[in-house]
């Protein structure tokens, strides 16, 4: 069973930086493509960002040019680094592992939550 753990959220102020971390077991993960997702209060979960098993990555347009997903397959850990936090970017993130590039396959992990405030 495929199990994600994501860590590295927290309180940071506008203009503010955060890398966010996504540890995959229970697959092969070097195979796999994931995707960051984010949900912010009352809203749907969005995507944020993809990354093939190839490397080639993906971002929503929100995020474009201030966030870069990333991973290292020898920890099966994928990255988010955010820079440039912006109050709308608040939510709690999640990752997972991602068919057809947006759609996400496994049951979510408990998350990690991202507050920007001043």
């Amino acid at each position: 069973q495929v199990q994600l753990v994501e860590s590295g959220g927290g309180l940071v102020q506008p203009g503010g930086s955060l890398r966010l971390s996504c540890v995959v077991s229970g697959t092969i993960f070097a195979i796999d493509d994931v995707g960051w997702f984010r949900q912010a209060p009352g809203k749907q979960r969005e995507l944020v960002a993809t990354i093939t098993s190839a490397g080639l990555t993906t971002y929503g347009d929100a995020v474009k040019g201030r966030f870069t997903i990333s991973r290292d397959n020898a920890k099966k850990t994928a990255y988010l680094q955010m820079n440039s936090l912006k109050p709308e970017d608040t939510g709690a993130y999640y990752c997972n592992v991602v068919r057809g590039l947006t759609v996400p396959v496994n049951p979510w992990g408990q998350g990690t939550q991202v507050t920007v405030s001043s």
